[in-house]
């Protein structure tokens, strides 16, 4: 629980206040967001479960994991990879709130269309919530320490927490995945496990493309919407196997969250390297590899933004009145570039021309 905090908090604070006020207006990307979410994947998921006749801890964990909100390793690879990474955030905090409603309707539907026996009365409904509103905490937390704190150095070093983060959960979940029998371990699963796993993941993947692109959203909305489509919060179905399962059971159970996120990992990798190589992402398409995903460059541009801005108001406040006429003695006017402009010691490079006038003569002259 601690390690799935740190992780969305650190996503959360590494968005830029600013672009999280403008992707809540954005409300194409996110309304297809929340359809993908909570009517596609849960469904694809039933489907799954329904028609391949998976156990109860491997289908009961699929359908958790398929009816939860977007996880929060989509925001990490969105970060990675420069998607829409404060679309991403907000996608996540929309879907996580919506969650507390959606994915125990989904689940109780679901379940009770997959098993003949009530399996719905055996479901840890606290350790689910309790995961949510782990989630949401953190996203509150985050967006509230961007917001007062102001720094982009601080969204920078939050992101690399969230980071940290991550790559333990991901550590923890092997773990936990392979302390069991010979049979339950992830390299020794029947083929349906695999295939069970991974079709939510892929089908979902292209009908979020599919659909993103028929109503055209910008490149990176696309990445980013197909992105948190399947990429789950695995965090609350392996919070919901450890306490509702036991044994082999809950060793086969904490593998389909854990295989699912290996799934995840390969195919959004391949998927993220792709569209920024299409030009698809934030991330220069040229740029090194190594770069772009140690490199945030949504704060970049949210920095650029920033300076471009006080450049304006410089620019503009240097072209005030003339002087007044009334005025006795010699008026020197500066003219400079804004480039030549120092904010502690207010003097031009290069001073472009000066404008002296006599105010015996009335006689004015540029030297």
């Amino acid at each position: 629980q601690i390690l799935l905090f740190a992780l969305v908090f650190g996503m959360s604070a590494t968005v830029d206040i600013k672009n999280m006020r403008e992707q809540v207006q954005n409300r194409s990307a996110i309304l297809t967001g929340v359809f993908l979410q909570f009517i596609i994947l849960p469904l694809l998921g039933f489907l799954v479960v329904r028609f391949m006749n998976l156990g109860h801890g491997m289908g009961i964990t699929l359908l958790v994991l398929t009816s939860s909100p977007g996880g929060s390793y989509s925001n990490w690879w969105c970060s990675m990879f420069n998607a829409d990474l404060a679309l991403s955030v907000t996608m996540t905090a929309i879907s996580t709130i919506l969650s507390v409603v959606a994915l125990p309707a989904n689940l109780l539907l679901y379940a009770r269309f997959s098993y003949e026996d009530d399996i719905v009365h055996s479901l840890d409904w606290r350790s689910l919530f309790i995961a949510l509103l782990i989630v949401i905490s953190a996203i509150s937390l985050g967006l509230f320490c961007s917001a007062k704190i102001h720094s982009h150095k601080f969204n920078m070093t939050a992101n690399k927490i969230g980071n940290y983060a991550g790559i333990a959960l991901v550590i923890f979940s092997f773990t936990m995945t392979n302390t069991g029998s010979a049979d339950t371990k992830i390299w020794s699963r029947d083929w349906d496990f695999y295939v069970g796993v991974a079709l939510p993941c892929l089908i979902g993947l292209f009908i979020a493309n599919v659909l993103t692109t028929l109503i055209s959203l910008l490149k990176p909305e696309r990445v980013t919407v197909s992105v948190e489509c399947c990429y789950q919060n695995v965090g609350i179905a392996t919070s919901v196997a450890l306490t509702m399962f036991q044994g082999d059971e809950l060793n086969e159970a904490m593998g389909v969250p854990f295989f699912y996120g290996l799934v995840e990992a390969v195919v959004l990798g391949i998927y993220c390297v792709v569209m920024w190589k299409l030009g698809w992402t934030k991330a220069p398409k040229d740029a090194p590899f190594w770069k772009i995903i140690v490199t945030s460059y949504e704060v970049l541009q949210a920095e650029q933004e920033e300076l471009d801005t006080v450049e304006i108001k410089v620019s503009d406040s240097s072209d005030g009145p003339a002087p007044d006429d009334a005025h006795q003695g010699k008026v020197l006017t500066h003219y400079f570039e804004i480039e030549g402009f120092n904010a502690i010691n207010p003097k031009p490079k290069e001073a472009s021309g000066m404008l002296v006038r006599d105010s015996k003569t009335s006689d004015s002259a540029i030297v």
